[in-house]
């Protein structure tokens, strides 16, 4: 058992679930009883059954990344490439386009999403992995789309904003920043301290609007891994993936461990009947593990 992450972990054991499934992503549990999850880089919605099979549930997502739902229960959807959007997809598989513009410019990359209990949405989306020359608009953007269909900006002041997770009582929505700009990535090749890791938070107003702007945790490291997918537990304690694992950290900003596997994953979700088993999306693979307290339920 990790030290400090006795209170946390049922066990320290991950389970294999599958693998060979290409770049695992965006993993949401569904009160049906099964996990979905894309492989970004084939642009697929994928569907993991508790019998083990894996299914594809939609082609050509546009490198679908991070997925969420709606108060409705429709599947939202992030997708970084082709039209560079937030999507809609209902019990059909019938797909919408909900967000690609803001004051007419386009998107960069569209990477994560959370719904508000009142059914407002925020998105991240981060401006590096964009060529400059097609880049609308110079910072990476954290979006929010009001329950009327409205986009606004939420804010311009994450560095590269990537995971989101709201608190239990949704007073706080948390952002995973990556880096800082370019030279993050050469960081990261040389395997040197990137000092731009980090967790923000925020207040959230009644009308869904951010402020208080600040740094939650300093997630500085030169481990592989950046802060990326994050959910949050019923005691509001953060999981956030990161340098060496999936960092556990406290509504105080206080890190109580990372958790670690054979391989560090991009993203997680709670799930399962008791909500108590963390679904991690490392490389290629899909894997389990089981916690004491369970997570927030996404629906």
């Amino acid at each position: 058992m990790p030290e400090g992450l006795t209170d946390i972990l049922e066990s320290g054991e991950h389970t294999l679930l599958a693998s060979g499934l290409g770049r695992t992503e965006g993993p949401l549990w569904h009160k049906d009883g099964y996990l979905t999850f894309v492989d970004l880089g084939g642009s697929r919605l994928l569907r993991w059954d508790t019998n083990g099979t894996v299914s594809t549930v939609r082609e050509n997502t546009g490198e679908g990344n991070g997925c969420t739902f709606d108060r409705q229960g429709r599947l939202l959807m992030c997708e970084g490439a082709d039209h560079r959007r937030v999507t809609i997809m209902d019990s059909s598989g019938s797909v919408t386009t909900i967000a690609e513009r803001w004051e007419g410019k386009r998107f960069h990359k569209p990477n994560d999403v959370i719904c508000r209990s009142d059914g407002t949405i925020y998105f991240s989306d981060p401006h590096l992995r964009l060529p400059p020359e097609q880049r609308e608009y110079g910072f990476g953007g954290l979006f929010r789309i009001s329950p009327d269909g409205q986009v606004h900006l939420a804010s311009d002041g994450c560095e590269y904003p990537n995971g989101l997770a709201l608190s239990p009582d949704e007073s706080v929505l948390y952002v995973a920043i990556s880096r800082l700009d370019e030279g993050c990535f050469g960081e990261e090749e040389r395997g040197e301290v990137c000092n731009h890791r980090k967790v923000r938070a925020f207040d959230v107003a009644a009308d869904g609007a951010l402020s208080n702007n600040r740094v939650l945790c300093d997630m500085s490291s030169a481990e592989p891994g950046v802060p990326d997918g994050m959910k949050v537990d019923t005691l509001g304690r953060i999981f956030c993936t990161g340098s060496g694992g999936v960092w556990v950290i406290e509504p105080d900003g206080t890190c109580l461990g990372i958790i670690r596997g054979p391989e560090v994953p991009r993203n997680i979700a709670f799930g399962g009947p008791d909500f108590r088993t963390l679904y991690t999306t490392p490389g290629d693979s899909l894997y389990s593990l089981r916690v004491k307290t369970p997570g927030i339920a996404p629906y």
